[in-house]
């Protein structure tokens, strides 16, 4: 049994790797909803009115995903519930949430760890941290083209990206619950020739040195 999961800032290229992963290991894939999310794009457009409801709505799916992944056997999630935290707390820092709000959020967080932390198997195998430059994420994010994430004319959602760029070494050097493994997004591009096989030899060194301690 293994489960991978993926972590990085928006734009990273979560799903993309997700799907490259699961494909070679045939693993199951689990994708966060955003495509069919309708609070997601709410909270672009007025985020102190929909912070606190998109924070449940996916910690509540990242809980159900997690659970689901870790009592079957060979899993890649594209992001998971230990990332949730990071994305609350800035939202809460930046105004968009109140402190009744964090405080609930927390307490529900607090509660779905301990009974994560109760399963016979207590997290994943790996984690997988998709880390590069602010300015990589956000071409990524304008080649992507979902018109509720592009920074034109919002200097406050550049100033939410920024935050939480600014954000993640900090999250990843205080993650501990399974091994890791960075990417270097900024020098793989998994359209150039050996580029995938470079990635997966990785991921496999990662889960076979996993696999002996």
């Amino acid at each position: 049994m293994s489960v991978i999961v993926l972590a990085g800032m928006i734009g990273a290229g979560k799903s993309t790797y997700t799907t490259l992963i699961s494909n070679k290991l045939n693993s199951t894939a689990f994708y966060e909803h955003v495509d069919d999310n309708e609070i997601l794009e709410k909270f672009y457009d007025d985020p102190k009115r929909w912070a606190f409801s998109l924070q449940i709505f996916f910690l509540n799916t990242r809980f159900k995903s997690i659970k689901e992944a870790l009592v079957h056997r060979y899993n890649v999630l594209d992001r998971s519930i230990y990332e949730d935290a990071l994305f609350t707390r800035i939202n809460y820092e930046q105004g968009n949430m109140s402190e009744a709000e964090m405080k609930l959020y927390t307490e529900l967080l607090d509660n779905m760890m301990e009974e994560i932390d109760g399963m016979p198997k207590k997290g994943p195998d790996l984690l997988i941290y998709l880390r590069g430059s602010l300015d990589t994420h956000l071409e990524r994010i304008k080649k992507r083209g979902r018109p509720f994430e592009q920074i034109d004319g919002n200097p406050e959602l550049l100033d939410y990206y920024k935050s939480l760029h600014d954000r993640y070494d900090g999250w990843f050097a205080e993650y501990d619950k399974s091994q890791t493994l960075v990417i270097d997004i900024d020098e793989v591009n998994l359209d150039r020739p050996g580029d995938e096989e470079y990635v997966m030899n990785r991921v496999k060194e990662a889960l076979k040195k996993q696999q002996h301690t």
